[in-house]
């Protein structure tokens, strides 16, 4: 009896000694999500109650400036232990609240309160005071704001990957279109609407059951499904060699026999299911680039904003729809110019150059999100010089296809266009052997793929291999990570250095462009290679988990593969759904920094790891 007294003071004594949990606060934020984060480590052989328990004399009261208000209650994570029946918390035990912002700047402060135990040994209440200021900059800067900011935002889009294709095959569309200019217009502006129309009226959709239901997980894995599932890629990869072939005279892609008579009778009806159907057919192939900024519309969504989005999304949704709209008014324009020399002709066989090139972008996704190794970036460039080759070929007049007329002298701006096409080819060439050609990341698939790179002797390892069972992972630039978050984190706490959270896909342009314009940094590629545990979080990749890795959802749902996996992580832990995005984590998996988006500026970057 005086034996168990004894332990149970010399165990109050310890417990008394230093803070029983190692608490740190932060706040992170993605758009307009604001969560005040607070981490706690549970001393060994301790355990503590959590709030849910209403016996448990753990509290969390939090004060709130003027500039911010709470959204919801708070949420607690931790892997429930048992103690003679009861539900205890030991280890890692993370509070979250979120926040709604409303001013620039903001402050949450409170205190946290809790009793641990040891055994049987319970000590007094311990307090944990906190004060985390909140720097809302321009995401709380009000909806003006946020309506340029989506502007901007659609109008870039033109230039991406996966947006830019769709430019030769609307200008083709609409040049084959009849009937008067004043109809050309009115299908032109069509064009325009339905864009609008098909971005607004389902994101306003999702806005209302997300608000209604109560979360976006849903919602993100539709999306990561239509931008990276080898279905849907595969389908706009055929769509884009079907319309190359028909450039390039093989057949004509007409309506069937029933709908051209229809459309004889009622040619305005039949003109705009055309229109539709293109309208849509962009919006479905650009949603890889496009997605990022629909992902943080949806986020906003659930966190206590309803109009909101939808006015944001409407901005972006005229300002992606106005480029295509105006040059679905320029080839009414052009069908006015003379048709004498082919020329005419030979535009379309250049945009089906165009489109042979760009259109594998979308086989190199799927190639890449279910590694089938078809198409590494040696073969993906070998397959664009031939192409570019051919292109300047066929501009000096040296190829020709069935419906052109022979080239017997060229012009001035003919021969520019072969010098820029010709210097392309000379540019990319060195890339076979392991040149970054960091213009082309967006496009290319990452070197690590390639077989042979100057100065290594050996082929690298895919950087985007998955392995199931967690193993140290291949990086671009020589660097190392870990495809697990928790060993990761176990990692850098052995190793005395923090956590850098890479949340990627395969099928992710931007990504590329951040390691090969940005990681490539001397400056960077050095912090993150001496100070950092990288730990990449592929939300597209398909390799399937051994079933002792199979994660559960609370809703029943089974995620089986590495990509559904960490989707649901970045969402849940993150407050993410797009990629890229970067957070700095201490040894606890506490956020030090993050998220930072797709962003160039070295610098900043460069800031952003110095974080502490």
């Amino acid at each position: 009896m005086l034996t168990n007294l004894l332990t149970a003071l010399l165990s109050l004594a310890i417990l008394q000694a230093s803070p029983s949990v190692a608490w740190k606060a932060a706040v992170s934020h993605q758009g307009d999500r604001y969560q005040l984060v607070l981490t706690g480590e549970v001393a060994p052989d301790h355990y503590v109650h959590p709030m849910d328990d209403p016996y448990s004399g753990t509290t969390l009261e939090i004060n709130y400036s003027d500039d911010v208000r709470p959204s919801g209650n708070p949420v607690e994570e931790y892997e429930p232990s048992d103690y003679k029946g009861e539900k205890v918390v030991m280890g890692r035990y993370v509070i979250r609240q979120d926040l709604l912002p409303t001013g620039g700047k903001a402050k949450v402060s409170g205190t946290l309160t809790w009793s641990a135990c040891s055994g049987d040994a319970c000590g007094m209440p311990e307090e944990y005071v906190f004060s985390v200021p909140i720097e809302t900059g321009k995401a709380a800067g009000g909806l003006w704001g946020l309506i340029l900011e989506a502007v901007l935002w659609g109008l870039l889009m033109l230039l991406t990957p996966c947006v830019f294709p769709m430019v030769p095959m609307t200008v083709s569309f609409f040049l084959k279109q009849s009937g008067s200019p004043a109809a050309g217009r009115f299908r032109a502006s069509m064009y325009g609407l339905f864009i609008v129309l098909l971005y607004t009226v389902p994101i306003s959709i999702i806005i209302g059951l997300t608000w209604a239901i109560g979360g976006s997980a849903v919602t993100a894995d539709i999306f990561n499904w239509l931008s990276t599932h080898w279905l849907p890629n595969i389908l706009f990869f055929i769509i884009f060699m079907v319309f190359a072939a028909s450039f390039f005279g093989a057949f004509e892609i007409v309506l069937p026999s029933k709908w051209t008579n229809s459309a004889d009778k009622n040619s305005e009806k039949g003109g705009l299911a055309g229109v539709f159907f293109l309208a849509l057919t962009l919006v479905l192939v650009s949603f890889s680039c496009t997605g990022p900024i629909v992902g943080t519309v949806l986020i906003k969504s659930t966190q206590g904003e309803f109009w909101a989005p939808m006015v944001t999304m409407l901005a972006f949704s005229i300002a992606f729809a106005l480029p295509f709209a105006l040059l679905a008014f320029f080839p009414s324009v052009l069908k006015k110019l003379p048709k004498s020399g082919g020329w005419l002709n030979s535009v379309k066989v250049v945009l089906g150059f165009v489109e042979v090139a760009l259109g594998l972008k979308f086989l190199s996704v799927a190639d890449q999100t279910y590694h089938w190794h078809l198409l590494d970036r040696e073969v993906y460039l070998a397959i664009w010089i031939v192409v570019f080759t051919l292109l300047g070929l066929y501009l000096l007049g040296k190829i020709r296809f069935k419906h052109d007329t022979p080239v017997e002298h060229i012009g001035v701006g003919r021969l520019v266009l072969v010098i820029i096409d010709f210097a392309f080819v000379v540019w990319m060439i060195p890339g076979m052997w392991g040149a970054p050609l960091k213009a082309l990341s967006g496009y290319l698939p990452p070197i690590e793929t390639q077989d042979f790179v100057i100065g290594k002797y050996a082929p690298a390892a895919p950087a985007a291999e998955i392995p199931a069972d967690d193993s140290v992972l291949q990086l671009p630039h020589g660097l190392t990570g870990y495809g697990n978050l928790e060993e990761g984190i176990a990692a850098a706490a052995a190793q005395g250095k923090r956590v850098f959270v890479d949340v990627t896909g395969h099928g992710c342009v931007n990504c590329r462009e951040m390691e090969a314009r940005v990681w490539s940094d001397p400056r960077v590629l050095e912090r993150l290679r001496s100070d950092f545990v990288i730990v990449p979080l592929y939300v597209d990749d398909k390799t399937r988990l051994p079933e002792d890795k199979w994660v559960t959802t609370a809703d029943g749902k089974v995620l089986k593969d590495v990509g559904r996996v960490n989707s649901r992580l970045v969402l849940d832990r993150f407050g993410v759904n797009s990629q890229p995005n970067y957070f700095i984590l201490d040894g606890t998996g506490a956020i030090l920094a993050g998220p930072r988006g797709y962003n160039l500026d070295i610098d900043g970057f460069l800031e952003f790891l110095d974080a502490d």
